[in-house]
């Protein structure tokens, strides 16, 4: 296991973020990324999680006073997985990336086949 405070992992997150296209950055719409400590207890080992409508599925109603999407990124879990600085920060970056893949409506299947599962 290896431990981040918590404004290192939020930085590593921001970093992650940061690699994110711009193009694709800024066609994100409504949508939040949160650091979490824990997930919820049914999912104990779960890394992250995309919650709302991928941009795919929207309709041009849905708009008007949607709540944002939310992506979670889970601190206890991926700490507990990684045994070095490095491989955190790389299994920060590889799950925040999949989670924005939600939100475009890319499935895990096809995150997969483009080596991000």
């Amino acid at each position: 296991m290896i431990e981040m405070t918590r404004q290192e992992f939020d930085g590593a997150v921001d970093d992650a973020i940061g690699l994110i296209p711009d193009e694709l950055f800024r066609a994100m719409d409504n949508v939040v990324i949160l650091v979490e400590e824990e997930p919820p207890a049914h999912a104990p080992d779960l890394l992250g999680l995309y919650e709302g409508v991928p941009l795919t599925a929207r309709d041009g109603g849905w708009g008007a006073g949607s709540l944002p999407d939310r992506i979670f990124v889970y601190r206890g879990p991926l700490q507990r997985m990684c045994t070095e600085r490095e491989e955190l920060v790389e299994e920060i970056t590889v799950t925040v990336i999949h989670e924005v893949a939600h939100h475009f409506g890319i499935d895990d299947e096809r995150l997969h086949e483009l080596g991000w599962g």
